[in-house]
C-alpha cells in the first residue's frame, strides 16, 4: 500500500490541503493521512482568549514530533510513503524526507523564507475593503485569517524555531521533489522556493510558479493546474528537472 502524509501550515488545518487530498483519495487507493498539529485546527468558535490559551500549549518541538510520529505510523502500514507539505508543513515535510525513506516529496508554498511585504499590503487592502462592506466572514478563507491575526507572539517565535531547527536537514533531501509557489503569495517569498530548489540535494526536482496563486495555493485560481501537476508528479516513473511558469490563461 502507498501512504500519503499531508502536513498543513502554521495556525492552519487540514482544510488548507483538502481539495488536493480529496482528489488523491478519489483517484487512488492510497492511504491519505492529514494529522492536525497540536494547538491547531479551525477554532473560530472559541473566544480569542481561549484560542490563545490553547495555541500557547504547543511549540516547535511538539509540531516536529507530531509530524515525525505521523510518518512512523504510515511507514508501519505502507510500503511506500509520499509526503506533501503546505507552508510550515512544507518545512516539516523536508525534515521527514531527510530522516525517512520517503518515495517523493511535494512542497506547496513552503515557508523557508516568509512574508512578502509588497503582496501583503495588497492583501490587507482587500481585507479592509471587505471589512468595510461587512463581507469578511463570507470569505472562504476567513477561519484561517481569524486564526492568524489572533496568534500569540510567542507562537510566531515557535514557528521561526521550526524553520531554524529544520533548515540544516534541507540539504539532506535526496528524493524526487516537486516545489510549487504562488506569485501573489503575501506570506512566503518567491525566494523561499528558489532557495529550496537550490539547496535540496535531489537530482530529480521540479519548481513550478503559479502566476495567479496566493499563499493558500491549493485554493487559488490555479487550483486545477496545481492538482493535476502534483498528481502527475506522484504517478510519474521518471522526473525531469525543470522550472516551469504556469498561468490560468494557459489552455
Amino acid at each position: 500500500m502507498i501512504g500519503c502524509l499531508c502536513l498543513h501550515g502554521f495556525t492552519g488545518a487540514p482544510w488548507e490541503l483538502e481539495p488536493l487530498s480529496r482528489v488523491l483519495e478519489e483517484e487512488t487507493d492510497w492511504l491519505v493521512y492529514t494529522p492536525v498539529l497540536p494547538g491547531h485546527d479551525l477554532m473560530t468558535d472559541l473566544s480569542e482568549r481561549e484560542f490563545r490559551s490553547r495555541f500557547k500549549e504547543s511549540d516547535h518541538k511538539t509540531w516536529i514530533h507530531t509530524a515525525d510520529l505521523a510518518a512512523k505510523e504510515l511507514f508501519e502500514r505502507c510500503s511506500k510513503v509520499y509526503v506533501i507539505g503546505f507552508s510550515m508543513g512544507g518545512i516539516l515535510a523536508t525534515y521527514i524526507a531527510a530522516r525517512y525513506p520517503v518515495e517523493k516529496l511535494v512542497l506547496l508554498s513552503a515557508a523557508a523564507h516568509y512574508v512578502n511585504p509588497s503582496q501583503l499590503s495588497k492583501d490587507m487592502a482587500l481585507i479592509m475593503k471587505n471589512m468595510i462592506k461587512g463581507q469578511l466572514k463570507k470569505q472562504p478563507w476567513y477561519p484561517i485569517f481569524w486564526s492568524k491575526i489572533h496568534t500569540p507572539v510567542r507562537s510566531l517565535s515557535e514557528f521561526q524555531k521550526v524553520v531554524r531547527t529544520i533548515e540544516p536537514f534541507i540539504k539532506e533531501v535526496e528524493v524526487p521533489t516537486f516545489i510549487a509557489q504562488g506569485m501573489k503569495d503575501s506570506l512566503v517569498r518567491k525566494s523561499s522556493a528558489l532557495f529550496l530548489y537550490k539547496e535540496i540535494a535531489a537530482k530529480e526536482k521540479q519548481l513550478y510558479f503559479y502566476e495567479q496563486s496566493h499563499h493558500f495555493i491549493v485554493h487559488s485560481e490555479n487550483q486545477k493546474q496545481l492538482i493535476e501537476d502534483v498528481l502527475h508528479f506522484l504517478l510519474a516513473e521518471k522526473i525531469e528537472p525543470d522550472v516551469v511558469w504556469k498561468s490560468s490563461d494557459q489552455v
